[in-house]
């Protein structure tokens, strides 16, 4: 009998990247420097990352899975990876989707943002939380410092962001934005700092030792208006195009309403696992400067607001 796939989740639809678009994993399209079809060039930190489990591996379980949620099979333990980050090594695409909360629509008090994460197919991969106080929140507002825990389908924290209270407006270019990413936590993995741009969001992305290793360039007006604002992944020169973090477009009412946000991140499948979860960590910065929203307060559209 043939086995029921998960049809692939449908929220993604980025020319290039929508679930469907894309070659089986072990198409020759995803070996290493054929992403977007060009070959590798510069400090990328790639790595090759096995598919799949090794040959007589025993998959364990899925245990604690919540009514509902679909989660991605537990890949096998893997050399020099930190644990809990074998997922990354198999897929090529996330998605982010925030949870609403009806507290913050009926009472206009901002709570901890809840968020799941997917593969193209619609299985979980990750679930994250904000732990912020109640105060931080509502007085900070988007501009808060927080940490964001991110649990495996075993209730493990394998992942940790951790965003410092610094300047949001690009008056100060001194006092940036910027993301720690840990795996496991307390270990940092790398980093994503604001850089100074008179009218364009700039980022970059470091490793754990603070070395630059690629750059992020968004569009000049952070909008979502019936479209998607893509945010462009690029070599440190800034020539390839290496990934991408997409925030979609979910609708009027969604948007106009709420600040529940859908994101798509987009990486080659032989980029180290690292900076797959460093890339994860820019997508919630970017949200937060620029998509999150308190109240009466209107989402950010550019670097100087």
């Amino acid at each position: 009998m043939q086995a029921n796939n998960p049809a692939p989740a449908p929220e993604f639809s980025n020319t290039g990247y929508a679930p469907g678009n894309q070659p089986p994993y072990g198409h020759p399209q995803y070996a290493a420097g054929n992403f977007y079809g060009t070959p590798a060039a510069g400090p990328y930190a790639f790595q090759a990352q096995p598919v799949g489990n090794p040959s007589g591996a025993a998959v364990p379980p899925i245990q604690n899975q919540p009514p509902g949620a679909i989660w991605m099979p537990i890949p096998p333990p893997l050399p020099n990876c930190p644990p809990g980050l074998e997922y990354l090594t198999q897929i090529d695409q996330i998605l982010i989707h925030q949870q609403l909360e009806l507290l913050e629509i009926f009472i206009g008090l901002e709570s901890n943002n809840k968020y799941e994460i997917k593969n193209s197919l619609g299985q979980r991969v990750y679930f994250a939380a904000e732990d912020t106080d109640c105060c931080t929140r509502n007085c900070c507002g988007p501009a808060r410092p927080f940490t964001i825990k991110i649990m495996d389908n075993l209730g493990h924290e394998v992942i940790r962001l951790e965003r410092p209270l610094r300047c949001s407006s690009c008056l100060f270019p001194c006092c940036l934005q910027e993301i720690e990413i840990q795996a496991p936590p307390g270990t940092p993995v790398g980093y994503v700092v604001q850089n100074w741009h008179p009218c364009l969001p700039k980022f970059t992305i470091q490793d754990e030792k603070r070395m630059d290793v690629l750059k992020i360039s968004g569009p000049c007006v952070v909008c979502s208006c019936c479209e998607d604002v893509n945010f462009e992944v690029k070599s440190l020169d800034e020539v390839s195009n290496v990934g991408r973090i997409s925030k979609q477009w979910s609708g009027f009412l969604k948007e106009a309403f709420t600040d529940t946000d859908n994101f798509g991140v987009s990486f080659p499948m032989d980029l180290d696992v690292k900076m797959k979860a460093v890339m994860l960590g820019a997508c919630f910065l970017i949200d937060f400067m620029f998509f999150e929203s308190i109240g009466d307060s209107h989402q950010r559209t550019g670097v100087w607001q």
